[in-house]
């Protein structure tokens, strides 16, 4: 496989090896990540029907990891002098983020936390540009702010649901910037190794990380065979499965374009909640949906500029 020369600094990134518009692949990957993380909330719903939140974290990273680790190709050595992005990357990632999310809405709703938690483009082309050391092109550009203004409009409804405390909204814009820096520095990793290896690697370091929540979380939880099931789920697919896939994808069209599936998150919720759960679609929820795929759209086009790496 043909591999971007990329520099080693742990704060570091690379442009995707596929810089046109996206393949048939590409919206593949695009559309499988937004549903299954978008369809993943159905799945914490069952679960926390006897599990506390903690311990909903720590299942999930365990079962995403030992899914990755069943699979022999995910035992690919990793270079002494990418262990410690590796281990940032587990932070950064899983381990930071997965912690104050749930912090976050004890004092937030959560239809607040999704609108904040759909500012991740943002803070990775933003962060990209830095690392890179130039600007993200006009269409995408404009792609960021029409697919977060349909983010905005499908999260308006529900944004009274709940108190908007400063520090629940703090903490998730931490837990957003840590995604962002994420995504960034993933991006040579799995150019040079593959997503699978990455993958599994980063959640195998992020169990440690997460264990003392489920520590926590044993407090309080009681046991029953559907909500394990749906963690399960949960954790092999819309953990484990979910970040490979989205790993190929940083890989391949770069952190900023790829970091657009997060826009479809609430659109898939959206479609579940009303077809599972009753709930009422307004008109500007609606008006959202075609925000989002206007600005997917505008993002899948092809990148201007020469191939460059930053560091």
């Amino acid at each position: 496989m043909t591999q971007a020369p990329v520099r080693r600094g742990v704060l570091s990134t690379s442009v995707g090896t596929h810089r046109g518009a996206f393949t048939a692949l590409d919206w593949a990957l695009f559309g499988a990540i937004g549903l299954i993380w978008g369809s993943s909330f159905l799945l914490i719903a069952l679960g926390l029907e006897a599990f506390e939140p903690g311990l909903i974290t720590w299942l999930r990273v365990l079962f995403g990891a030992a899914a990755l680790w069943l699979v022999p190709a995910s035992r690919t050595r990793i270079t002494r002098e990418d262990r410690a992005r590796l281990i940032a990357l587990s932070f950064l990632w899983v381990g930071v983020p997965f912690t104050l999310f749930p912090l976050a809405q004890q004092w937030i709703s959560s239809g607040l936390t999704g609108l904040l938690n759909g500012s991740l483009p943002i803070f990775a082309a933003t962060i990209g540009a830095v690392m890179l050391h130039r600007l993200p092109g006009r269409a995408q550009t404009i792609g960021l702010i029409v697919g977060f203004a349909g983010v905005a409009a499908i999260a308006a409804p529900s944004l009274a649901e709940g108190s908007n405390e400063a520090l629940g909204v703090v903490l998730v814009l931490l837990a957003v910037g840590c995604y962002g820096v994420a995504i960034n520095i993933a991006a040579p990793l799995t150019q040079r190794y593959g997503s699978l290896p990455v993958m599994a690697r980063m959640l195998g370091l992020a169990v440690v990380w997460t264990a003392p929540l489920g520590v926590v979380g044993l407090t309080g939880s009681s046991f029953a065979w559907g909500p394990l099931a749906a963690i399960a789920a949960l954790g092999a697919i819309g953990t484990g499965l979910a970040f490979v896939l989205m790993g190929k994808l940083v890989s391949r069209v770069g952190s900023s374009r790829a970091s657009f599936a997060t826009y479809l998150i609430p659109v898939v919720a959206l479609v579940l909640g009303a077809v599972f759960l009753d709930e009422t679609v307004r008109a500007l929820s609606i008006a959202g949906i075609v925000l989002v795929i206007a600005g997917a759209m505008m993002a899948s086009r092809r990148e201007a500029g020469e191939d460059a790496v930053g560091g």
